[in-house]
């Protein structure tokens, strides 16, 4: 079996075998873009292609970057439009082109990749671990009534400013000038390039599907935040609500909440444990539903993984990382001193011993390792071990990912 790139003149193969992985078909070019897979770069794109020459497999990765914890933006390779023939599966095609893959990413100098998982069972064994985790708030709006204590006040003021409704056509640039901001302070977030604005290649309110879209400008009049919804049989979906500031996202949620002839109001993407449902008067008004994970990470190079994000407390701690994809190993020193981390190998008894994808799981700050030691995909060596571990991980900001890719 050959694995390579694809061509400008092979691209359309690309295409076609992926999406016949999946029994579709390709969309329709329209005018005004709105194709997802526009946005793919052909040389990220990879053929598996029989001894005979016949295309049976895809995958690809996009340019991102991540943001960590203590806002360091980092490469992160994007995997995408994964696919293997029904005809081909279970014989090695996806693990072949998994390897190569990885091999690629590391030859390139990346440290770490990211995807999000169609299915839970397929990419843990190739050494991803779920690191995000997103929700959907369903509130009804005859009850959708905020309360907010006195000690809020304050946080209100600082959003002082005003909300204005715009059409997606008309707000391009907002978008994406409010979006950068955002995710260069949201850990976890990930980049939306230019190209995928430009080419509208993705989901609302990057594609030219029709959408509202409440824009908040701060005092200044300078936009600080949006909020992408429709309306549809009584029902007004979110899309996302793209914010930094817990009060100007408390604005445009009451924006939405007092929206006239809609039943219910639907927040798609939001953190699991995200305040605006205990700022409803009537704490049962508002039902989390669809929590799942998001964004999942694997890490390539350990020692530099760790010493590029962020730390929040001194420490230290020994990890005993297994990579049995890959077949490796490293047992490191993490010392973490004013912020920055050091890992040095060492052969010192390890605090914790666990798999690559665990490390991927906690990397980010949005899983304890002391649930993964309860769950039992992580050892601790001793009682210490694990409250350690959650100390020295812990994040000052949730992680959360809400694009799609």
């Amino acid at each position: 079996m050959e694995i390579r790139s694809t061509t400008d003149e092979d691209f359309d193969v690309f295409v076609d075998t992926l999406y016949a992985a999946f029994g579709s078909f390709p969309e329709t070019p329209v005018e005004g873009g709105g194709l997802w897979w526009s946005a793919l770069e052909k040389n990220r794109c990879l053929l598996a292609l029989t001894a005979d020459g016949r295309p049976v497999g895809t995958a690809a990765t996009h340019s991102f970057e991540l943001t960590l914890p203590g806002e360091t933006l980092v490469p992160a390779p994007g995997v995408t439009a994964v696919g293997v023939l029904p005809s081909h599966r279970r014989q090695g095609v996806l693990n072949a082109m998994m390897r190569h893959q990885l091999a690629e990413l590391r030859a390139g100098g990346e440290f770490l990749s990211v995807l999000l998982s169609s299915e839970a069972t397929i990419y843990g064994r190739f050494g991803y671990g779920p690191a995000t985790h997103t929700a959907q708030l369903t509130v009804e709006r005859h009850r959708s009534a905020l309360a907010l204590p006195r000690a809020h006040g304050a946080a209100e003021a600082r959003a002082a400013g005003s909300v204005e409704v715009l059409r997606r056509a008309e707000c391009g640039e907002i978008l994406e000038e409010v979006y950068d901001r955002y995710r260069r302070a949201q850990p976890g977030a990930l980049s939306r390039p230019h190209r995928w604005w430009a080419l509208r290649a993705g989901q609302p309110p990057i594609s030219p599907a029709p959408r509202y879209v409440a824009v908040h400008r701060d005092a200044d009049g300078v936009p600080d935040g949006y909020a992408s919804y429709s309306t549809e049989s009584g029902t007004l979906t979110v899309d996302e609500t793209i914010t930094t500031d817990d009060a100007v996202f408390t604005a445009l949620a009451r924006f939405v909440l007092e929206h006239d002839l809609v039943s219910q109001v639907v927040f798609k993407h939001v953190p699991p444990e995200h305040p605006l449902r205990r700022q409803l008067a009537d704490l049962r008004a508002g039902q989390v539903s669809g929590q799942m994970d998001w964004l999942w990470v694997r890490i390539l190079d350990v020692p530099a993984a760790l010493t590029a994000r962020g730390w929040f407390m001194d420490g230290e701690l020994v990890l005993d990382v297994a990579d049995p994809f890959l077949g490796e190993h490293d047992r490191c020193l993490l010392t973490v001193r004013d912020g920055k981390a050091d890992c040095v190998p060492t052969d010192r008894k390890p605090d914790l011993s666990l798999d690559i994808r665990d490390l991927g799981s906690i990397y980010l700050g949005g899983t304890a390792p002391s649930t993964l030691v309860r769950a039992g995909h992580i050892q601790a060596h001793h009682p210490g071990a694990a409250t350690l571990a959650d100390a020295l991980f812990r994040t000052d900001r949730s992680p959360h990912c809400l694009h799609w890719f």
